[in-house]
């Protein structure tokens, strides 16, 4: 934590009562990354207005920007019993996974900047075609992405397995593609070396993750940054999905009567199939 923090301030100085709430989030980051701006401020003993400043010296819009950075940093550092640990004592995990999952997207709506969101769906529909990257669980999004934007006409491949598989795919990749990769809690490491490839191969990488820092954010031209946290040994993917929502309901705007057309003729064929 004092490492990431000192690069993030990339060598500027803070005031004392800056200080002060950088140093319990050094100090404490368990609390820090679960406590309100009031909480923090009582702590730091600042007023919230000091937070705030201290979160944008950071780098972040806010508290609430930076509090998911923290949370994500936090957990990532944990192993599947440790978090699980964190979340001991939950006397109805039902109940408290969906209020966990309507927290993560209140979170996502004050954090998330739309543009970005757009950004991404932009770069799907100018692409040639698109390779979207994800492991295990965290392979949920990109399924989701690469489907729906399959039906509506645009080449969107998924992809969750590394090897040689992997690596022939990105050979055949080249500057006017795009790589989409869901990067949650760990990033495996074939994922790590897809990235590398694209960025070598000059073709656009997008990355929606939950830690600002990761490492694949770094030449991403694209990065969406959601929160992650559940309430058992795994993260949510809510808010991935949300966003990956977005995308889709941005596609179908800017993709118009052709994404249209696409769609009835995929809905034909299915007909035709006796699918449904």
């Amino acid at each position: 934590m004092p490492d990431w923090i000192e690069e993030a301030l990339a060598g500027g100085r803070l005031g004392r009562a800056a200080e002060r709430v950088v140093r319990v989030l050094r100090d404490d980051p368990r609390f820090a990354s679960y406590a309100s701006t009031a909480e923090l401020a009582g702590r730091a003993e600042v007023n919230v207005a000091t937070v705030v400043r201290a979160a944008q010296q950071l780098g972040f819009s806010g508290w609430p920007a930076l509090r998911v950075e923290l949370r994500s940093r936090y957990l990532a550092s944990l192993s599947a019993g440790e978090v699980l640990a964190e979340h001991a004592g939950t006397a109805d995990p039902v109940r408290e996974a969906v209020r966990s999952d309507r927290e993560a997207l209140r979170t996502l709506d004050r954090t998330l900047e739309p543009e970005r969101v757009r950004a991404l769906a932009g770069a799907v529909h100018g692409a040639r075609r698109t390779l979207v990257l994800g492991s295990g669980t965290f392979a949920a999004p990109g399924l989701q992405l690469s489907h729906a934007a399959g039906i509506m006409g645009y080449d969107v491949e998924m992809r969750d397995v590394g090897g040689t598989a992997l690596v022939s795919a990105l050979a055949r990749m080249d500057a006017g593609d795009l790589v989409v990769v869901c990067d949650l809690w760990r990033v495996p490491r074939a994922i790590r070396a897809a990235a590398r490839i694209a960025a070598e191969r000059s073709v656009s990488t997008a990355v929606i993750t939950d830690r600002r820092d990761s490492p694949l954010v770094e030449g991403a031209e694209h990065v969406i940054v959601v929160p992650s946290e559940g309430v058992g040994m795994f993260p949510s993917l809510t808010a991935a999905m949300a966003v990956v929502h977005g995308v889709l309901a941005e596609l179908t705007r800017i993709g118009g009567d052709r994404a249209l057309q696409a769609v009835r003729r995929t809905e034909h064929l299915w007909e035709e199939a006796e699918l449904f």
